[in-house]
């Protein structure tokens, strides 16, 4: 690993705009807005994916590995990622920091705490939650139906002792409104909007309504902040906020992306789930609030992937994704026991369903050069 002041100089971050957290990782300063605004916006791509299988289909290998890729031939490109969540980490799922030769160092510590935001969303949320509890308590004075509460506190693993009454902190909606928020004033008003709980006469109570949302905000002045670290070949990555795709928005925050879109060429970003949940939420939700437009999609499958569900799923995904008028490539993330039958099939059924291109990734085993190489690789199909 190179240090994490040589990977921010490398993109243009002076020291004065990051906030080290020891030497492989650094929050960066929203005041890097003021420096970068004018700079010309680089290409924006999304990586989504058919519908996974319980073991995933490499979105995010392929997202860093595409990234790396652009790197290897000269283009200047950054990739944007979610923070994973402990439930995972430690359950079947594992990890989500990519693998082999394609993932993002430090591993341990992007899947373990980083630099804490996860823990202050559940603190922000908890106190919330907290203080809900003591307006019911002291005389109810603003008339909460105590049925009404919606608002349970949050854990960030997973603890079935618990599950009657606690949800998962990537859950929050205040991990969703961290993701989109543009800045501090803007998250301190989007908090303070969250509905908590009705009155009695059907009014919403609000986190503006117990007075809780400007403490919130303070709780998350550092968490808005993004978070720098590296892939294992030296691309920057913006790892920051960690909302599910199933009961959130599933994307990383749009700061990290406003910021990432003014530093590089290429901005390469991944949505959870498949095209038809996180990718969709990525036009309707995320694209409306940071005002960015992608310029193209890619779409990862795999043999595997395509035997469990057949490729009705890949057609409607390339389909989900080209209703939005983004052109789309199809990366068939390559396992060793896949042969060139299967994957040349493949190839054909995506391009008759529309796809600009279908091309073979081998990221995992090749780091940046498996996605790179004259039309038979990722970034040919680019």
């Amino acid at each position: 690993m190179k240090p994490i002041t040589d990977i921010a100089r490398k993109l243009g971050i002076g020291e004065r705009y990051l906030e080290l957290y020891g030497k492989y990782k650094a929050k960066v300063s929203l005041d890097i807005f003021k420096k970068i605004n004018r700079n010309k916006s680089g290409k924006y791509i999304l990586v989504t994916a058919i519908t996974p299988t319980p073991l995933g289909e490499g979105k995010t290998v392929t997202t860093i590995g595409l990234a790396m890729g652009l790197n290897r031939i000269g283009k200047k490109a950054v990739v944007t990622l979610r923070q994973p969540s402990l439930g995972p980490v430690f359950g079947i799922k594992g990890g989500a920091a990519g693998g082999g030769n394609s993932k993002i160092v430090p591993l341990e510590d992007l899947n373990l705490h980083l630099t804490g935001d996860t823990h202050a969303v559940g603190a922000a949320h908890n106190l919330c939650a907290a203080f809900l509890d003591n307006v019911i308590l002291r005389k109810n004075r603003l008339n909460i139906d105590p049925l009404s509460l919606a608002f349970r506190r949050v854990i960030d693993i997973n603890d079935r002792s618990l599950r009657g009454s606690f949800d998962i902190t990537p859950s929050s909606e205040i991990m969703a409104i961290l993701a989109l928020a543009e800045d501090l004033p803007d998250l301190r008003r989007r908090l303070g909007r969250i509905v908590v709980a009705m009155t009695k006469t059907g009014r919403p109570v609000t986190a503006d309504t117990i007075k809780v949302a400007g403490s919130m905000a303070a709780l998350l002045k550092d968490a808005i902040k993004p978070n720098l670290l590296q892939t294992i070949e030296g691309t920057p990555c913006f790892v920051h906020t960690g909302p599910f795709a199933n009961i959130a928005h599933g994307n990383s925050s749009v700061i990290a992306d406003r910021i990432a879109i003014k530093l590089s060429d290429y901005t390469v970003t991944e949505s959870g789930f498949g095209a038809d949940c996180g990718a969709e939420k990525f036009f309707d939700i995320k694209c409306r609030s940071s005002r960015l437009s992608p310029d193209a999609a890619v779409l990862v499958c795999s043999v595997r992937g395509i035997k469990a569900q057949d490729f009705s799923n890949l057609k409607k995904q390339i389909e989900n994704v080209k209703v939005f008028g983004v052109p789309v490539v199809v990366a068939i993330n390559r396992f060793s026991a896949d042969t060139n039958q299967e994957i040349d099939i493949i190839k054909k059924k995506a391009l008759a369903a529309g796809a600009e291109a279908a091309v073979v990734s081998t990221a995992w085993k090749d780091g940046s050069r498996g996605a790179w190489g004259r039309r038979r690789f990722l970034l040919g199909g680019c």
